[in-house]
């Protein structure tokens, strides 16, 4: 009995030990997240002069913080002329700049808790697999960013102003709640650029064997049809159409360079094999 239980203890060690390891490097993410999140919730930006060079410092500030800030700049060029943000809720500012500096912590320690993943999972991969998310990060990151500035401003502006209109039409008085505004934009920025990410999960897909290649060609009509399903769903659907038409154009685009990444990928993985076999 005593031996089968220090047997069943010795193999429980390394599931344990990867628990452990797992914890220690969530939380560290998690960590990094709370301190970036608290920086942009509670901390100003200024400026001092220090033999004659200029230094950014930070500074204790709910009033003036970073996602204040922020806020401000999407309210100053994101707002239509002609519309006024109301305080609808006494916590309502708070909200919003608490949504807005989660927005910024999160991308700001996406690549500590990329890293502290990526040290968790890379010992079980194999190297080609090691390879390929090195070469993904660059091009998510580029997609996303792109995805979030399409949104900032393409579909943000075209909503805003579409609503202005009609509510001007309807004789109704073009009001929005602080909370909404800024919810609105930081919620399209980030879903957009998930979106962006189309092509991206195509390529991935064909890589490790999954999709051919062939198989996206051929069933363009379903990836459009995803495209424009996909541009419903993380659409504001405001606009009457005009947004998700946008939308699901750039999407059904973004399908066809996926079309061509993986069949580039896939002859560079049939030849790559061509020469393993000839070695």
């Amino acid at each position: 009995m005593t031996e089968r239980t220090e047997l069943k203890r010795d193999e429980e060690k390394p599931l344990l030990s990867h628990i452990a390891e797992l914890a220690m490097r969530l939380r560290r993410g998690l960590i990094s997240l709370f301190l970036a999140f608290v920086i942009f919730f509670a901390f100003g930006y200024t400026t001092i002069n220090i033999g004659g060079y200029t230094v950014p410092i930070l500074y204790p500030s709910l009033f003036h913080s970073l996602a204040d800030s922020l806020m401000l700049f999407f309210i100053h060029h994101e707002l239509p002329k002609g519309m006024e943000l109301l305080n609808l809720n006494p916590f309502d500012p708070l909200y919003a700049s608490a949504y807005t500096s989660f927005y910024l912590a999160l991308f700001i320690s996406l690549p500590i808790i990329f890293r502290e993943l990526w040290g968790f999972v890379s010992p079980g991969l194999y190297e080609h697999e090691k390879k390929l998310v090195k070469y993904i990060i660059f091009p998510a990151a580029l997609l996303f960013a792109a995805g979030s500035l399409f949104a900032y401003f393409i579909i943000v502006p075209l909503m805003m102003k579409f609503v202005v209109l009609y509510t001007t039409a309807l004789g109704v008085e073009p009001t929005l709640s602080l909370r909404a505004f800024v919810s609105t934009v930081v919620s399209l920025m980030m879903v957009t650029g998930i979106a962006f990410e189309y092509p991206l999960a195509m390529s991935i897909l064909t890589y490790v064997g999954m999709v051919k290649a062939d198989s996206w060609k051929k069933n363009w009509r379903w990836g459009v049809m995803g495209a424009f399903i996909i541009a419903w769903i993380i659409s504001p659907g405001t606009t009457g159409g005009v947004i998700e038409t946008t939308i699901g154009v750039i999407l059904s685009v973004l399908y066809f360079v996926g079309v061509a990444s993986a069949k580039i990928i896939e002859k560079r993985k049939i030849k790559r094999n061509e020469e393993t076999i000839q070695r």
